[in-house]
């Protein structure tokens, strides 16, 4: 009888220490691992281009975007993709038809810090269309949401500042 009340107070202290274990981290978001699998930022979606091509002659560019990172700071792994398209003519039927290849960004990523819903992932790219070139340094800076959200990538000395339109943008686990 002795064996069973200790068996009892064991296992409820086992069970309450597993239940305070989960709300702690149900409460701060995190486990004891760190960030989920190493993700330092990742989504993809459609932006906006922030006043398109610029004034004057001003045309809407949209973006099609995707990254993914991982590691941990300087030892930061991961992919950028950046296809930016621009209309068929600036004005018309086929105005809406974004169907111009303006440019087109690849590229590794080789570092990235995190500051809050905030990332800043560097690395290197090729280029096609605008700012055209190989093993070109970028910057990328992506805040964490949805539509809304903003990004600004830097290449070929170009700064593009982005709003997303569809998708998701994720920074940290």
């Amino acid at each position: 009888m002795a064996a069973t009340n200790v068996s009892r107070y064991v296992f409820r202290f086992l069970l309450m220490g597993l239940v305070a274990l989960g709300l702690a981290f149900g409460f701060t978001g995190s486990s004891p691992a760190g960030p989920r699998d190493g993700v330092i930022a990742r989504g993809g979606g459609t932006t906006i281009l922030e006043a398109g091509t610029g004034a004057p002659g001003f045309v809407p560019v949209l973006t099609t975007i995707a990254f993914n990172a991982q590691g941990t700071g300087p030892h930061a792994s991961g992919a950028f993709e950046c296809l930016a398209r621009g209309p068929e003519s600036a004005t018309g039927p086929s105005s809406a038809q974004f169907t111009v290849n303006a440019m087109y960004v690849t590229g590794r990523i080789t570092g990235a810090v995190v500051n809050g819903d905030t990332a800043t992932l560097t690395g290197t790219a090729t280029v096609t269309g605008l700012g055209a070139g190989t093993s070109l340094p970028f910057t990328f800076v992506v805040r964490s949401g949805g539509p809304g959200a903003t990004a600004t990538l830097e290449i070929s000395g170009l700064t593009f500042k982005e709003i997303l339109l569809e998708g998701i943008f994720e920074v940290g686990g």
